[in-house]
């Protein structure tokens, strides 16, 4: 197979030539397995297209691990999502949602704002499923081996949080099955390329087949 390595700023800039569908917002989801390198991608895409044009800002970034009221609300957080950030970004007023602390086991009750912005990228498990592929200009799915995801989730939090996180594992590989979520992608990206490359650079794990004509990136 041909190694693949694209730019984040390359990216941006087709992200940013795309069109919005989420009212003037260019939705793009960040999706994939816990562990497999899905923040660490959203941050550098986002850095990309805050270095794009003479008065570029850096867009907000949403992590789905902020959003779930617990372990048990895995898939169910879109609701929330939908009401409180999504849907007001659509008709152009800013959006905003309520951080879960996973320390107190409650919602914080300040809220952090999410404007509206040019882009947005929501990153986290499921946030490229089916029922927001109106709203995504860019669906990315970010993955990696099975026993390497372990190892980092482990080794960011823990080992007492094993007996959860297999049920989280459970309940994500399910959900991508069911959903085609892979299947769907716009983008594929290795997480874990074991080939040298320097931060400004990904790799494609599906090469020549993401998004429409060789761009991943919706038309």
């Amino acid at each position: 197979m041909v190694v693949v390595f694209e730019s984040y700023a390359g990216l941006a800039g087709r992200v940013l030539a795309a069109p919005a569908r989420l009212g003037r917002t260019r939705l793009v989801a960040v999706d994939g397995p816990s562990g497999a390198g899905k923040t660490l991608f959203a941050a550098r895409l986002a850095d990309a297209l805050g270095g794009i044009g003479p008065e570029a800002v850096r867009p907000p970034v949403v992590h789905t691990d902020d959003l779930l009221d617990g372990w048990d609300d895995q898939l169910t957080f879109w609701t929330r999502l939908e009401r409180d950030v999504l849907r007001p970004l659509r008709s152009g007023r800013a959006g905003s949602y309520r951080c879960y602390d996973w320390v107190r086991r409650c919602f914080r009750p300040e809220p952090v704002s999410v404007s509206v912005s040019p882009v947005l990228i929501v990153e986290g498990v499921s946030t490229s499923r089916a029922a927001a592929g109106p709203d995504l200009t860019l669906a990315v799915f970010v993955t990696a081996p099975q026993s390497l995801r372990l190892a980092r989730a482990v080794a960011r939090d823990g080992p007492g949080i094993l007996p959860e996180l297999r049920r989280w594992h459970d309940t994500e590989q399910a959900h991508f099955a069911a959903d085609d979520t892979q299947v769907r992608a716009d983008l594929v990206v290795d997480g874990d390329p074991g080939l040298p490359h320097d931060d400004r650079h990904y790799y494609l794990a599906r090469p020549g087949t993401a998004g429409r004509g060789g761009i991943p990136c919706r038309s």
